[in-house]
């Protein structure tokens, strides 16, 4: 199955997991979602969803100086953000649900589509 099509509608719920757990930069969040099993995530995909969160209010940026290169744009959680995590963590649960139901052999036939 190509993943692709997939992690583009879970991206926002994920970058906003990761960041809840502890503000990152960039890179750091593209390290955590692969870490984490998202092997297939695109740096490209990554970045500009920071940025669309960002400008959505979801996040807030700084600036922290690197000993070891150009400075670091940080983004952590808004109260903004974390309602969206909450609200679509609720989504995700549901629709995983629903399909994980539907896709269950043992599931009564009169409940499949």
């Amino acid at each position: 199955m190509d993943s692709t099509q997939l992690l583009k509608g879970v991206l926002d719920l994920t970058v906003l997991a990761v960041i809840a757990d502890e503000d990152g930069y960039g890179y750091d969040v593209l390290r955590r979602l692969r870490t984490a099993g998202l092997t297939d995530v695109g740096d490209a995909s990554v970045y500009g969803t920071l940025r669309r969160l960002y400008a959505a209010g979801a996040l807030t940026s700084y600036v922290v100086p690197s000993e070891e290169g150009p400075h670091r744009k940080y983004y952590g959680m808004t109260p903004a953000g974390r309602d969206q995590l909450a609200r679509q963590t609720k989504d995700w649960a549901t629709f995983s649900q629903t399909v994980t139901d539907i896709l269950d052999p043992t599931r009564p036939q009169g409940a499949r589509p």
